[in-house]
């Protein structure tokens, strides 16, 4: 059965949203002072974005109930909704996320197909969204699966076909599949039906000292090579409902404050370039 969903049917409005990964530096122990994830939602507030998506963040895990109530009444307080992100397809792991959604009021979970210890094949894929989807649909939560160099997009797009659910999409992120060696346009055009959430970050290749070789990393957007507009044409975001979510991929820099401040001025910088848009 074929569906095709991201029409905004079941949808929450086009938005600009930021990801957890926006603040990926700060929130690390990599820094002396991590931001917790309630002083990460206070930032976003402040630069006037009402849309988090707690994505791939650790810490989300092991919170109990009244610890998920307390940044449900964090966002709550400063007029932002909450998407969340999370990397695997074991049936035990997505009902976990789908209580974490329940409480944070969080109507999109991302995922990806791949953890370690579990591969899964598009056949099991298909039957462990099967059994679980009506559980997501009786909440209101939908799934975007990430493309990435891990699983090819084909399998992804046969998965999301094959289930043929309003509740089961994808979230384009093309920088992630040059690894495997798909073209980003190739990537946008296949995955256009079937949009729920796009991830927004630019990408460069620079060549490595002595001309050996390149480094593929982050690059403010609007910089690197990413065809935004493109890729906007394509997913029609704003006319589908479909939030787009600031990511960056700024490699540390030199020291903390230096890293600090870019990932920072690239956040801005993200957020101008969209709304201008």
């Amino acid at each position: 059965m074929n569906a095709t969903v991201g029409q905004g049917s079941v949808g929450q409005g086009s938005r600009i949203g930021l990801s957890s990964y926006a603040f990926f530096w700060q929130l690390s122990d990599k820094v002396s002072k991590p931001l917790s994830i309630h002083e990460a939602l206070e930032r976003t507030a402040a630069l006037g974005v009402d849309l988090f998506q707690i994505c791939d963040y650790a810490p989300l895990e092991t919170m109990t109930d009244d610890d998920l109530r307390a940044v449900r009444a964090t966002a709550d307080s400063l007029g932002i909704s909450l998407e969340l992100g999370t990397k695997g397809i074991r049936p035990e792991h997505l009902r976990r996320f789908l209580h974490i959604a329940k409480i944070l009021g969080a109507p999109l979970l991302r995922t990806m197909f791949n953890v370690p210890g579990h591969t899964p094949t598009a056949d099991e894929a298909v039957e462990i969204f099967t059994e679980i989807l009506p559980e997501f649909k009786a909440a209101g939560v939908r799934i975007a699966l990430e493309t990435y160099e891990q699983v090819p997009t084909s399998r992804i797009l046969e998965v999301v076909e094959r289930v043929g659910s309003l509740y089961l999409g994808v979230c384009s992120d093309p920088a992630n599949t040059v690894a495997a060696l798909e073209s980003p346009r190739e990537v946008i055009d296949a995955v256009a039906p079937h949009v729920l959430n796009m991830h927004i970050k630019d990408f460069a290749f620079s060549r490595k000292e002595g001309w050996v070789g390149f480094t593929y990393s982050g690059a403010p957007l609007g910089e690197g090579l990413l065809d935004y507009d493109y890729m906007a044409r394509k997913l029609q975001p704003k006319q589908r409902n479909i939030n787009q979510i600031v990511e960056h991929w700024l490699p540390w820099q030199d020291s903390e404050d230096e890293t600090i401040r870019l990932e920072n001025q690239w956040t801005q910088q993200s957020l101008d370039f969209l709304r201008s848009k």
